[in-house]
């Protein structure tokens, strides 16, 4: 029988109906893709609550996906035919909270009934989802197997790529909620922020810290000391090593750590990317750190601008399933058809970075996915296409990049292998040189 494990600090339980529904409005967008917690999290209703509110909604949303398999199954025995889909909604929405989350019983299940009462269709069910609920919070659940936790399909990819034992590892790391990692404007006041944040200084400068709450109550955040940033997301841009003065560009560089690492080096940074609402983070964060970049917003592969760069990220558009332990709804968004169609994306952006890279210039191309199509199957491709460019070989342990993580093709940067405490974002990483003619 479950208990509820680690629950999170001030988990309010009378934080009423309206984060509830903003909660299973996240939910609807995972599942049915429309963006996924993104698209919800920018509507005027969710943007309408209280900072701890929003918070408390994408929690008890992202513990509905760290568990969807678990609390699925526990759902479906305890009923004879499946509700409606909005009804089982609310049911995951409840059963979230009695399993896994700081809510007392009674809170869980009367909120849930109400949210039945006011929701259009689910009135006639409530019956269902009191006697339900109740029964659940009696009976509790027996832990399944972790790889419940995401879609059949995608277990079977990652065994298939990775072996049995490292994709069971994985299943294992959905259900935990990871720390906060912050990348310091200054690496030379990584210590410092560290004792400030009571943080762990990290390979590469990072800063892995257990903290809660919200960020603009922590030390060094109102004057742009550090930026929230993976471990492993803060990687590929060392790997690119700009010059002070150097002539760089960003590719899809919202939300804009990536940018940031580059203006805070000293480069000359012209960062794209075709959403101008993703764009405006971007700029927030600029203003806050006091660094410059130039942010257009446009299709990378539409721009007409002609100069050649020093340096070019291009982190590419992909199916995002290594970025599960922050954002799990990913893994329920993503569809088997999706890493094929995006692979085509990918291998036209990586020809057309490598048209605007000088002579001598650097490329790295990173993906936050677990899928090879993605990832070593890109290099392979390109360098087949372009004689002009070629691998450079990234060192064990540069830039923070595990050893464990180093292939042929460049890094393949796994949640579990090589991972400090507390796990990583998977990517994949390569870094190109272009010849001279």
């Amino acid at each position: 029988m479950s208990t509820k494990p680690n629950p999170p600090q001030n988990d309010d339980p009378g934080q009423g109906l309206a984060p509830r529904l903003a909660a299973l409005a996240l939910i609807e967008a995972g599942l049915n893709r429309r963006g996924g917690f993104d698209e919800a999290m920018s509507a005027q209703s969710f943007r309408e609550l209280e900072p701890s509110q929003r918070a408390w909604a994408r929690g008890l949303a992202a513990t509905v996906f760290r568990r969807l398999g678990t609390i699925d199954a526990a759902l479906t025995a305890r009923m004879s035919k499946p509700p409606p889909p909005e009804v089982f909604a609310l049911m995951r929405l409840g059963a979230a909270q009695l399993l896994y989350r700081d809510t007392p019983d009674h809170a869980a299940v009367s909120t849930t009934v109400a949210l039945a009462e006011r929701k259009n269709g689910t009135r006639p069910f409530k019956p269902l989802v009191n006697a339900v609920l109740r029964k659940l919070a009696t009976e509790g659940v027996v832990e399944s197997d972790p790889s419940a936790n995401l879609p059949p399909w995608l277990y079977a990819r990652w065994q298939a790529a990775y072996g049995h034992e490292v994709a069971r590892d994985l299943a294992a790391l959905i259900p935990q909620e990871p720390p906060t990692d912050l990348t310091p404007r200054d690496p030379k006041t990584a210590s410092a922020l560290a004792a400030a944040l009571e943080a762990e200084v990290l390979p590469g400068g990072s800063l892995r810290t257990a903290r809660r709450g919200e960020l603009p109550s922590w030390p060094g955040f109102g004057d742009g000391q550090w930026w929230v940033q993976d471990f492993a997301a803060a990687i590929p841009a060392r790997l690119l090593d700009v010059k002070p003065g150097e002539i760089a560009l960003d590719l899809c560089a919202a939300p804009g750590g990536k940018t940031l690492q580059l203006a805070a080096a000293g480069a000359q940074v012209t960062a794209l990317d075709r959403s101008a609402a993703r764009l405006k983070r971007l700029r927030d964060n600029l203003a806050r750190t006091s660094l410059r970049a130039d942010a257009v917003a446009i299709d990378a592969l539409l721009w007409k601008d002609k100069r050649e760069f020093d340096a070019i990220l291009l982190d590419a558009p992909c199916s995002a399933t290594g970025t599960f332990r922050r954002h799990p709804d990913v893994l329920w968004g993503a569809r088997p058809g999706d890493v094929v169609k995006l692979a085509g994306v990918q291998a036209a952006m990586l020809d057309s970075a490598a048209d605007r890279l000088k002579p001598g210039g650097r490329l790295v191309y990173c993906v936050c996915s677990l899928e090879k199509e993605e990832g070593e199957a890109q290099v392979q491709g390109v360098l087949a296409r372009r004689p002009d460019l070629k691998l450079l070989p990234i060192a064990p342990g540069e830039g923070g990049t595990p050893p464990e993580s180093i292939v042929p093709e460049g890094a393949r940067l796994l949640p579990v292998r090589g991972a400090p405490a507390g796990g990583m974002d998977g990517f994949f990483v390569a870094r190109f040189t272009r010849s001279c003619p």
